[in-house]
């Protein structure tokens, strides 16, 4: 799941786009509402994570002209207004949920959450591909009828293959994605990941029926056994 996180304050921007990325979201942040529509008028984006305090442009108005661009947005607005009527008019002006500062990140996060389980629920989530079914609202997978113990980083090597069956992954491609990172520091951990999720799914590397390693450019979920 991918979060446009819009938030002038750097310090705050800085520890929500940390945090958020421990759980496996892909985050982009930028400053101001001029920023936030530019991006996404280019590039796609499932929630956006919105300060009402921007220093360009009221958010209510960024909310207002992304709606035009986006329908299926979500959006949760973050701000300091905690008056009914400033809750009303966000709601109204087409956001989906409102958390007023100072807020716990146990509480954003479970928001956010909430926010992609009732999205999910009404578009049919559910990726199932042979007999790996993977969940990402819930964030479970479920191999037949015996539901696997995945880690995070696991979960989000899984997810990101089995939304591109048959299409070649490199392995910088999984750490930008899952990692955040192109840091060599980290270069074996897709590798590792992959590993630890075929001991998981009953996988054998030399005759995959899941995920196949293709030398030389990355690795692959198979849409059928091979």
């Amino acid at each position: 799941m991918k979060i446009l996180l819009v938030e002038d304050n750097q310090d705050l921007q800085f520890l929500l786009s940390k945090r958020l990325k421990q759980e496996t979201y892909i985050v982009e942040s930028v400053s101001t509402g001029a920023e936030a529509l530019s991006f996404l008028y280019v590039y796609p984006v499932d929630l956006m994570l919105l300060d009402l305090n921007l220093p360009d442009m009221d958010g209510i108005q960024v909310c207002e002209e992304a709606r035009t661009t986006c329908p299926n947005l979500l959006v949760l607005m973050l701000t300091a207004r905690d008056k009914p009527q400033e809750v009303i008019r966000g709601l109204d002006a087409g956001a989906d949920d409102y958390l007023t500062k100072p807020f716990h990140i146990s509480v954003l996060l479970a928001r956010i959450r909430a926010l992609f389980r009732r999205d999910m629920q009404s578009h049919d989530p559910i990726i199932q591909i042979q007999d790996i079914r993977l969940d990402p609202a819930e964030k479970t997978v479920w191999k037949g009828g015996n539901r696997l113990n995945l880690t995070n980083k696991e979960f989000g090597v899984l997810e990101y293959l089995m939304r591109r069956p048959g299409q070649v992954i490199s392995q910088e491609e999984l750490l930008m994605h899952v990692w955040y990172t192109d840091n060599n520091v980290f270069t074996n951990s897709p590798r590792v990941h992959i590993k630890s999720i075929r001991n998981k799914l009953g996988d054998d590397a030399n005759l995959p029926k899941y995920i196949e390693t293709v030398i030389g450019s990355g690795y692959r979920f198979l849409k059928e056994k091979k």
